[in-house]
């Protein structure tokens, strides 16, 4: 059998096809190689950062903890050191780490280690004891943070006093939605030298974010409750009444409660009281139109006419009134007639001991959702107390700062004007605007203790 030999030049023509071939070949293997090591650098990089953030949760998770609770240091330690493990494994072992079940594995650790963080911080928060000079807790005081039933739904308290026989002081915190447990105690302190202070989560805000449903938010369903809650306090302590203080959103519902069981309080106090809710917000919107036009923020005023005068009925309707809301308390902030400033140390109070990883959340979503679903019923409803409540069967304080330009104190004084009580008084405030009982602490708690309380003494 012959052999068939190939032309020489066919022969050239396949050898440098072959060598263009494997130069495309060594090409491809080189865009692969050089895409491979590109891809591992990009995931190097990427579990650094992941690594640096874990690392910084777990210090952050230590120092909130050791700083302003509410997890005991020993917990707090441990926890950070059931974080640091399995960032240690990825720093030293990232070989382990590159099959897909290990990569799941470390996900779900985090994941499982996140929930167990927010747990523990829940089951953690507590109201620090009352103590004496020498940081010792006082003989007879209280201090719990604890749930209540009121009809049928666990709700949230606090409760501090140096002596549980003395009388009881409810507070009403504003909003609706708002949480006050922190904010009542670093600047009301004192008032637990004179009065067992309740201060209600009510449903919606802070800690009772969950406690009933936001669709039955009404303002029956905080009425019924927050009698609910004075039912229980009086069996507790062994009170015939209690005092009751309302702060913005909470002067409302104090009145709303004086009016209709005048026989279960001493006295009434409000401060930032609420008089006609439709009115107030028209004016909160006209103050802050008025601010954009002075400073020439045409933005400003393009958007709030865009978005038009309140009532809101429809859509986001706490971010619409902050849109007009935070002009006024910034204004207020930088008012030279109002000491430090007229706001909230917000980020040491939602820090406080008091609030666990998810409380803090619902700290603030508090404020928006149950907003959202309670000022278009309040709206609606028409609230005005110079027609609803123009007579009180309880003595009634009014604490008002003078340079208030959220609740407007021109209602405030007309109401005051009309309104008929046992006894009725109307204190200023000449260096506050929204918080006097914050930016002048010292004065709103002696005119408590030394007016109300003397003037209206327990039986």
């Amino acid at each position: 059998m012959g052999i068939i030999s190939q032309p020489a030049g066919q022969a050239r023509i396949d050898r440098a096809a072959n060598v263009q071939a494997g130069t495309a070949s060594v090409r491809l293997s080189g865009w692969r190689g050089a895409l491979q090591q590109g891809g591992r650098i990009l995931l190097s990089i990427l579990k650094w950062i992941a690594i640096s953030v874990l690392t910084l949760l777990s210090l952050v998770l230590v120092l909130v903890s050791l700083v302003w609770g509410p997890t005991h240091w020993v917990v707090a330690v441990l926890l950070a050191l059931l974080w640091l493990a399995p960032i240690v494994l990825l720093v030293t072992g990232p070989a382990r780490f590159v099959r897909w079940r290990a990569q799941l594995a470390a996900a779900l650790c985090f994941i499982a280690l996140g929930l167990l963080t927010v747990i523990v911080s829940q089951l953690s928060a507590y109201t620090p004891a009352i103590v004496d000079s020498r940081g010792k807790s006082v003989p007879g005081s209280i201090a719990t943070l604890q749930t209540v039933d009121l009809n049928g739904s666990e709700q949230w308290i606090s409760i501090r006093a140096k002596s549980v026989s003395s009388p009881v002081l409810l507070w009403l915190a504003g909003g609706p939605g708002g949480s006050q447990l922190a904010t009542e105690r670093f600047h009301l302190g004192r008032l637990e030298d004179h009065f067992v202070v309740v201060n209600w989560e009510q449903p919606g805000a802070g800690k009772s974010y969950s406690s009933v449903s936001h669709s039955n938010l009404t303002a029956e369903r905080y009425i019924a409750d927050s009698y609910a809650l004075v039912q229980y306090l009086k069996a507790r302590f062994n009170q015939q009444k209690v005092y009751l203080a309302g702060e913005s959103w909470g002067s409302a519902l104090g009145i709303w409660l004086v009016q209709r069981y005048p026989e279960q309080f001493y006295a009434f106090i409000g401060t930032g009281q609420m008089v006609d809710f439709v009115q107030t917000e028209l004016y909160d919107y006209n103050f802050a139109m008025q601010l954009a036009e002075a400073r020439g923020d045409t933005g400003k005023l393009d958007a709030l006419k865009a978005q038009g005068p309140p009532p809101y009925y429809t859509g986001d309707v706490t971010w619409k009134q902050a849109s007009y809301l935070l002009d006024g308390f910034n204004y207020m902030n930088q008012d030279p007639n109002i000491a430090n400033d007229d706001g909230f140390d917000t980020f040491k109070d939602i820090l406080s001991s008091e609030y666990g990883l998810y409380d803090k959340a619902s700290w603030a979503r508090g404020v928006f959702d149950s907003g959202t679903v309670m000022f278009p019923q309040l709206w609606k409803a028409g609230v005005d107390f110079r027609r609803d409540a123009p007579s009180l069967s309880v003595p009634v304080y009014f604490l008002l700062g003078r340079h208030d330009v959220n609740a407007p104190t021109a209602l405030a004084e007309e109401y005051y004007g009309l309104l008929r009580a046992p006894r009725k008084e109307l204190v200023w405030f000449e260096r506050s605007g929204h918080n006097p009982w914050v930016t002048e602490a010292s004065r709103f708690a002696d005119v408590v203790v030394n007016r109300v309380l003397v003037e209206n003494p327990p039986r």
